[in-house]
């Protein structure tokens, strides 16, 4: 769509620019392309007296930022007049507001479309249903390791639209994207890796096809140069190397063993260790982020940067990194018993994945589970919770749908028993946690839902539970 950055700072000055959705990618755009002379309308649903909307007017203005709004119920019937519309990731394309603006001559793109459009320097892009942000983060720490200077963002938390002036073409993007920021996407990264596909997000989308299309513009757009990293042993993405235009890496889902599974393969562990191709190898005891998942994380990220990183700092990353805020984040130890913030498990595959990790270093759990749902699919999960867990604690919308889950696993093994809790509140279940978990025990946030019931995004759960917790 722009040639770039120069050409779309040409475009914009003195634009009629609206931005639908003042969340966290979409202000530090305001600010970057009011900078850059355009006049600017921001959209939301919200109403003024929300009191997050009225602390970014408050900013905005404090900062000499003027700009016009459109809030509440019927926030987009004034989308109209304007030439270049950056919608919010989760609206869709098909929105009748966007439609009509379309056909009259208005430009719809994102704030990630636009740094795609304008970024100097190669892009890694990350996407999958699990994974993702860990994995994301890993690829940028090994490729600090070895030097190179990195910008991480996306769907992790951190906009980069606003940063593009500062990106330099011997850098490296490294970009989480989410189904959202994919789904209307027309370029790709130079590097797609693809965790896994799962359903997920279909209270947005119309079904898992429709899901698993937004996905695939990860790579649909590379040229023949392009390099697509699939997980070998998941059953959706693995099929998508057809489709591929350039390189097709895969890497493996799962704990190989025998010379002859391991040929083609960048990276792959054992029950003991885990090795890379030029035979270097390091302890699974020595690798600080537990769990098989994280394994395989690390299976994609060797993969994702063949060519680009030495196996040393692959190894030191792998010694130190202790993992992204929210995911399986340690909080504190208090009478024996650890606590842990998992507030990004927003699906059931995340929950599973990460309660696996406490059955395979056979530590027992108290586990706080909720949220909004996403129409996702629930099989495993009961069992993983009756596998992982002491008691459960519910405190979110799909409450019913989690203990429907775990009921059908007491009914499959009735030999066992767990208890279930209900919850009004975090407190509350916190509360209820202290009195249920023994020394040696954790007590840990994986809600299996969305934050979207009770919160504005994951970390605010997430930042509501680590305080309690502390106050404890």
């Amino acid at each position: 769509m722009f040639n770039g950055l120069d050409d779309f700072k040409d475009f914009i000055h003195s634009k009629h620019a609206a931005v639908i959705g003042v969340g966290i990618s979409n202000r530090p755009l305001i600010k970057y392309i009011h900078s850059l002379g355009a006049i600017v309308t921001a959209f939301d649903m919200a109403g003024q007296d929300d009191p997050y909307i009225m602390e970014t007017a408050s900013e905005f203005k404090e900062s000499g930022i003027d700009i016009s709004w459109s809030l509440g119920k019927d926030y987009l019937s004034s989308l109209d007049g304007f030439e270049i519309i950056f919608k919010t990731p989760k609206m869709r394309i098909d929105t009748p507001e966007l439609i009509t603006a379309g056909k009259t001559g208005a430009i719809i793109t994102s704030e990630m479309e636009l740094f795609f459009d304008c970024c100097p320097c190669r892009i890694i892009g990350i996407t999958g249903s699990d994974g993702k942000t860990t994995t994301t983060t890993i690829i940028a720490e090994v490729l600090r390791k070895e030097g190179y200077n990195v910008h991480l963002g996306g769907n992790i938390g951190t906009p980069l639209a606003d940063r593009l002036d500062t990106i330099s073409a011997e850098d490296i993007a490294v970009v989480e994207l989410s189904s959202f920021q994919l789904h209307s996407m027309k370029k790709s990264p130079d590097i797609a890796l693809i965790t896994n596909i799962t359903p997920n997000h279909l209270d947005v989308h119309k079904d898992l096809s429709e899901y698993i299309e937004a996905k695939k513009n990860i790579f649909l757009h590379q040229s023949s140069e392009g390099i697509l990293v699939l997980n070998g042993s998941d059953p959706l993405s693995s099929k998508l190397y057809k489709e591929a235009r350039g390189e097709v890496r895969f890497f493996p889902g799962r704990e190989v063993s025998g010379k002859e599974d391991v040929i083609d393969l960048d990276a792959w562990y054992d029950g003991k260790k885990f090795y890379l191709r030029s035979g270097a190898s390091i302890d699974i005891s020595d690798i600080r982020l537990s769990g098989r998942h994280n394994l395989n994380n690390y299976c994609s990220t060797a993969c994702v940067l063949k060519g680009l990183v030495s196996d040393s700092s692959i190894l030191d990353v792998m010694k130190t990194f202790a993992g992204v805020p929210h995911r399986n984040e340690y909080i504190r130890t208090l009478n024996g018993v650890e606590y842990y913030n998992s507030s990004i498990d927003s699906s059931p595959t995340r929950t599973i994945a990460t309660l696996q990790g406490y059955i395979d270093k056979g530590q027992r759990v108290v586990a706080i589970s909720g949220g909004k749902d996403k129409n996702c699919d629930y099989t495993g999960l009961g069992e993983t919770f009756l596998n992982a867990c002491s008691a459960v604690i519910l405190c979110g919308e799909n409450a019913d749908l989690i203990k429907k889950s775990i009921k059908a696993a007491l009914n499959e093994h009735p030999d066992r028993s767990m208890e279930i809790f209900d919850a009004a509140s975090y407190k509350q279940a916190i509360d209820i946690a202290v009195r249920q978990a023994s020394s040696g025990e954790a007590v840990l946030l994986t809600p299996a839902g969305t934050s979207f019931d009770r919160f504005r995004n994951f970390e605010e759960r997430g930042i509501l539970f680590k305080k309690l917790v502390n106050e404890l």
